[in-house]
C-alpha cells in the first residue's frame, strides 16, 4: 500500500472563476478600487422578510437537526411553487431539498451514473457541470453551441453527439454564463429527442425568474408525462431570491430517484441548514414584488451593458433573454497585442485587463469557450459605465 492520492479528485480542475475573483478581492482589500463584472450572485441583499424569518428561526430554537432531505413543510411549500409557477403536479416523495442547487446536481448525478455513463454538456458550460459529471463517475461529453443560434443546442447536435453510453442531457434555461433561454418549440424538440433515445434530462432551473423582453420561463418537464417521466428538475433559492449564502437547493425528481438522493445525502451531509429551510419556507409563500423589482432592475441592467459592449472596438455580444450575464465575443483580439502583451487566449485578456484598468472579468476559457468573456450586470449601472469605459481605454 502506497500514500497515493484519489485518482478521482486528480482530474478535477480549479475554478477559473474563484482565482480571478480571488486575485480581485486581493486587490481590493489592499485598497485599490475594481470594477467588477465577475459575480455570479445578486448583488441586492436577502429581503427583508426572509432575513426576519431565519432571525425568527434562531430565536424561535429552530437550530436543531431537520430530516435529511428536508422539512416536510418547505417541501409542501416547493410543491405549491412548483404547480402555480411551472404547471407541474409533484408530492413531498418527489422532492429532496440540499445544500444549494450544486449539492442537487451532485446528488441527481450521483443517483442516475454509473462509470462510463456520457452526460451531454453544452459548451460555453457552467464552470461546475463537467467536474460534476467525473466526480459522479460519468463522462461529460461537450456539444459546441452556436452563438449565431444564441448558444442553443440543434437535433443535429445532439445526434452528433449520442452514443450507447449517453445517459443523459444538461439544460440550462436560462442559462449561465449566456443568458440563453430557450422557446416553447426548442424545449419540446429536446424532450422528444430525449424520450425517443431514452436520455435523462437535468433542466437547471436556477435563473427563471430572471427572464426578459416578456419572455416566460419553461420547464422542459410540463412538456408531457413522458418528459417529464425522464426529468430532473434543479433549482433553489439563491438567484431569483438572493440567497446565495443560505445554501438551500432542491430537485424534483421521480419518487424512486429521489429515494436514492435522499439516502445518499443523508450519509454524505445530513440536513440542509434548519434556519435556511424556515426562511425559505416564507420565502416561497408570500406574496411579494422583491422578486419583481430585483427582475427589473437586472433587465435594465442588461440594456445599458449589451448597448456599451457592441459599442467597444472589435467585440460583440448577443442581447440575452435571461439570467445576469452576458457573454462578449473577443476572438478579433486574440493574437493581437495589447499593451505590449500579445493576447493569447481569455486568460491573458482578463489578467491585463485587470492588472492594468482593474476591472475584473471572467475569461470565456473558463466555460470551454475561449474567444469569449463572461460580463455580470448583477452590479450598479454606475459601475457598468466605468467598468466599460475601462474596457475601452484598455482596447486602445
Amino acid at each position: 500500500m502506497t500514500l497515493e492520492l484519489s485518482k478521482k479528485l486528480s482530474t478535477i480542475s480549479p475554478s477559473v472563476t474563484l482565482a480571478i475573483t480571488a486575485k480581485a478581492n486581493a486587490m481590493k482589500a489592499e485598497g485599490i478600487e475594481v470594477f467588477s463584472f465577475a459575480a455570479g450572485e445578486p448583488d441586492f441583499d436577502t429581503p427583508k422578510f426572509i432575513q426576519k424569518a431565519g432571525i425568527e428561526a434562531i430565536e424561535a430554537g429552530r437550530t436543531r437537526y431537520t430530516p435529511a432531505s428536508g422539512l416536510k413543510d418547505l417541501k409542501a411549500a416547493i410543491c405549491s411553487k412548483l404547480k402555480q409557477d411551472n404547471g407541474l403536479e409533484y408530492d413531498i416523495e418527489n422532492i429532496v431539498v440540499s445544500n444549494g442547487a450544486k449539492h442537487s446536481i451532485f446528488n441527481a448525478l450521483s443517483a442516475i451514473l454509473n462509470p462510463g455513463d456520457e452526460v451531454i454538456v453544452p459548451r460555453p458550460y457552467w464552470v461546475s457541470y463537467p467536474e460534476l459529471v467525473k466526480l459522479a463517475d460519468g463522462v461529460p461529453k461537450m456539444v459546441d453551441v452556436d452563438e449565431e443560434n444564441h448558444f442553443k443546442y440543434t437535433i443535429e447536435n445532439l445526434d452528433a453527439a449520442l452514443t450507447k453510453n449517453t445517459k443523459a442531457i444538461f439544460i440550462n434555461s436560462p442559462n449561465n454564463p449566456t443568458g440563453t433561454v430557450y422557446s416553447l418549440e426548442e424545449l419540446k424538440a429536446i424532450g422528444e429527442w430525449a424520450v425517443k433515445n431514452e436520455v435523462y434530462i437535468l433542466s437547471d432551473e436556477i435563473y427563471e425568474k430572471l427572464v426578459y423582453d416578456g419572455m416566460k420561463h419553461i420547464s422542459i418537464a410540463s412538456l408531457g408525462e413522458e418528459i417529464k417521466a425522464q426529468t430532473i428538475v434543479i433549482n433553489g433559492m439563491s438567484k431569483a431570491y438572493a440567497m446565495t449564502g443560505w445554501r438551500i437547493g432542491y430537485v424534483a425528481a421521480p419518487a424512486k430517484m429521489a429515494k436514492m438522493m435522499s439516502n445518499f445525502q443523508s450519509h454524505a451531509t445530513s440536513n440542509p441548514c434548519s434556519i435556511s429551510q424556515y426562511a425559505s419556507i416564507v420565502a416561497l409563500t408570500t406574496e411579494t414584488d422583491e422578486i419583481e423589482k430585483m427582475r427589473c432592475a437586472f433587465e435594465k441592467r442588461r440594456d445599458l451593458m449589451v448597448e456599451l459592449i457592441n459599442a467597444l472596438p472589435n467585440i460583440s455580444c448577443k442581447k440575452p433573454l435571461g439570467a445576469f450575464y452576458v457573454m462578449a465575443n473577443i476572438s478579433n483580439w486574440i493574437g493581437k497585442e495589447i499593451n505590449g502583451k500579445k493576447i493569447e487566449s481569455s486568460l491573458d485578456f482578463a489578467s491585463e485587463l485587470l492588472e492594468t484598468e482593474n476591472v475584473a472579468v471572467i475569461p470565456g476559457a473558463a466555460f470551454g469557450s475561449d474567444d469569449y468573456i463572461r460580463l455580470s450586470y448583477a452590479t450598479s449601472e454606475e459601475i457598468i459605465k466605468n467598468g466599460i469605459s475601462k474596457i475601452e481605454n484598455f482596447l486602445k
